[in-house]
C-alpha cells in the first residue's frame, strides 16, 4: 500500500519558527499600542452559526463562507427533494455552522449578545484568523489573520483622532519612516457629487478621479463622461484637481467647492474637528513630514473606500518606499449592530494588514536582529560527566532570564557548533574537562569567533549586558 504524500489545503500556510517570531513581533507591537489607548482584547469562536454570517457580505460573500457539515450523519434529515431544490436549500439542511469570514460580524454579534454586560463606549481589539473559500493566488489566502480595533457606542471624533495616533505609533515603532495616513469623509464625497449636480454618483466620480496620477486630467475627464457623468458636471470638478497647500488650506478650499451641501459641510466640520483634536494632543503624525516632503497625515478627497458601509471619516495607509498596496484602513459606521436588531450603535474602527506589514518589513530589512534569535547561548558538552556538570549552569542561566540550551547528546564538537549556526545562536559555552577543573568556561561569540574564559557569573553579566 503506497503512502500518501502529506500536504496542506491550497490557500493555507505553515509558518516556521523564524517567521512566527517575526509575526509575533508585529502582533506584540500592535497589542501594546492598542492597550495603551484603552482597547481590550476580544476573542470569538472560529465557528459561528451559519445564520449569523449569511446575508452580511452580499451574494458573492455568501459563496465564500466555509460551511461546516453537521456532526454525525449530516444527511439523516434530508430527502431526495432537498437535493433537487439546489445547493442553497440543501446547505440549510446539512450545515448549521461555518468558519468566520471576518472579525466585524462576530464583533457585532458579541456586542448585541452582551449589551447589558459591557461598558459603552466599548473599545476592543481582535487578532484572529479568518477563512474565505476564495481562489488562492499570490497575496490572497483562504486562511489569514485580521487585526481589528473598534470603539462602539460613541459619536465622538476623539476616536478618529486616536486611530490616527495609533496607526502612526505602531508603524513608527516598527521602524517605518515613509508612510502616509490618508483621511477623507463620506460626507465630503457625497457633497462633491451633489455640488456638481450628480447626487449619489460619488462612487463613479471617485473611481475616475483616483486615476489622476496615472491617466492625467484629460484621461479622468474621458472616463467620467464614459461613466455617464454630464459634461457640465465634469467641468465643475476641475477645481478639485488643483487643490494644494497644507491640509488646513485644502479644507478651506473645499468649503467653497462644496457650497451649501448639507452632507459636504458635515464632512468638513468633522474633519476640522479631527484636526483640532490632533493638534491639541500634539500628534506626531500631524507634525511630521515624510522624506518626500509630503505630510504624514494627508487629506485625500479621492479616497472612497467602503462607500456602502462607512458613513463618516474614512482612512487608508500606504507605505511610500515599498512596493505594496494599502496596509491599513477603516472608518466610521452608524449601524454596525443593526443587522442583529440593535439599531443606532455608532462606531469607528480600522484594521492592520499583518501579512502586508510583514512583507514590507522584510523588503525594507526592518526586522530587528532580536527577532531572528531565540536561544542566546548553547552549552556544548562532551560526555556524561560534562552533561551532569552543565545542568546546574543551564538552570542558572535560565534563572537569570537568558534563553539557553544544553545540547542533549555527547556529539562531536562540529555537529554541536553546526546546530548553533543553523539556529542563529549567537554564543556557545564549552564545558570540557579543563573547564570543569578550573570553573572557568569558554564563551565563544559565534559571529566574531572571539573566545573568553569566564566564570558563570561573569558570563551571565556579559550576556545580560
Amino acid at each position: 500500500m503506497s503512502k500518501e504524500k502529506p500536504s496542506i489545503p491550497k490557500g493555507t500556510r505553515d509558518f516556521g519558527p523564524a517567521v512566527v517570531v517575526k509575526r509575533n513581533y508585529i502582533f506584540s507591537t500592535i497589542k501594546q499600542t492598542f492597550e495603551k489607548f484603552g482597547y481590550l482584547p476580544l476573542e470569538t469562536p472560529a465557528m459561528e452559526q451559519l445564520s449569523v454570517l449569511t446575508g452580511k457580505y452580499g451574494d458573492e460573500g455568501d459563496q465564500l463562507i466555509f460551511k461546516i457539515l453537521n456532526s454525525g450523519d449530516y444527511l439523516a434529515k434530508t430527502k431526495s427533494e432537498d437535493i433537487e431544490q439546489g445547493s442553497k436549500h440543501l446547505t440549510r439542511k446539512i450545515s448549521e455552522k461555518a468558519l468566520r469570514y471576518d472579525l466585524t460580524v462576530p464583533f457585532a454579534r458579541f456586542v448585541v449578545m452582551n449589551r447589558n454586560e459591557i461598558t459603552f463606549p466599548f473599545k476592543r481589539y481582535q487578532i484572529q484568523p479568518v477563512w474565505r473559500a476564495d481562489r488562492p493566488q499570490k497575496g490572497r489566502y483562504r486562511e489569514f489573520y485580521q487585526c481589528d480595533a473598534d470603539v462602539v457606542g460613541t459619536n465622538s471624533l476623539l476616536c478618529e483622532a486616536e486611530i490616527v495616533q495609533m496607526i502612526d505609533e505602531v508603524l513608527t515603532t516598527l521602524g517605518l519612516t515613509d508612510f502616509t495616513i490618508k483621511i477623507n469623509h463620506r460626507g465630503v464625497l457625497a457633497g462633491i457629487a451633489e455640488a456638481i449636480g450628480e447626487k449619489g454618483r460619488e462612487g463613479d466620480i471617485c473611481v475616475a478621479i483616483d486615476k489622476l496620477d496615472k491617466i492625467g486630467q484629460e484621461g479622468v475627464r474621458k472616463e467620467l463622461l464614459e461613466r455617464g457623468i454630464a459634461e457640465s458636471a465634469v467641468d465643475k470638478l476641475e477645481p478639485l484637481y488643483s487643490l494644494e497647500g497644507t491640509n488646513e488650506q485644502i479644507l478651506e478650499q473645499l468649503q467653497s467647492i462644496l457650497g451649501d451641501t448639507a452632507e459636504g459641510q458635515r464632512g468638513l466640520k468633522d474633519l476640522k474637528e479631527v484636526w483640532q483634536y490632533l493638534s491639541e494632543l500634539g500628534s506626531f503624525a500631524l507634525q511630521t513630514e515624510n522624506p518626500s516632503g509630503q505630510p504624514r497625515l494627508m487629506l485625500d478627497v479621492t479616497l472612497a473606500r467602503g462607500l456602502s458601509y462607512y458613513t463618516g471619516c474614512i482612512f487608508e495607509v500606504k507605505v511610500n518606499n515599498a512596493n505594496m498596496g494599502s496596509i491599513s484602513g477603516g472608518g466610521r459606521y452608524d449601524n454596525l449592530t443593526g443587522m442583529f436588531g440593535l439599531p443606532g450603535v455608532s462606531g469607528v474602527g480600522f484594521s492592520f494588514g499583518v501579512d502586508r506589514i510583514y512583507d514590507v518589513l522584510e523588503e525594507l530589512d526592518l526586522f530587528p536582529t532580536s527577532t531572528q534569535v531565540g536561544t542566546k547561548v548553547l552549552i556544548v558538552q562532551f560526555d556524561k560527566q560534562s552533561e551532569t556538570y552543565s545542568l546546574p549552569l543551564l538552570q542558572k542561566l535560565r534563572d537569570a532570564g537568558i534563553a539557553s540550551e544544553l545540547y542533549p547528546e555527547s556529539a562531536k564538537l562540529k555537529k554541536q557548533m553546526s546546530y548553533a549556526d543553523q539556529k542563529n545562536i549567537p554564543f556557545v559555552m564549552l564545558v570540557g574537562s579543563e573547564e570543569m577543573e578550573s570553573g572557568k568556561l569558554k564563551l565563544r561569540d559565534m559571529q566574531t569567533g572571539e573566545q573568553d574564559e569566564l566564570f558563570i557569573d561573569e558570563i551571565i553579566a556579559q550576556l545580560k549586558s
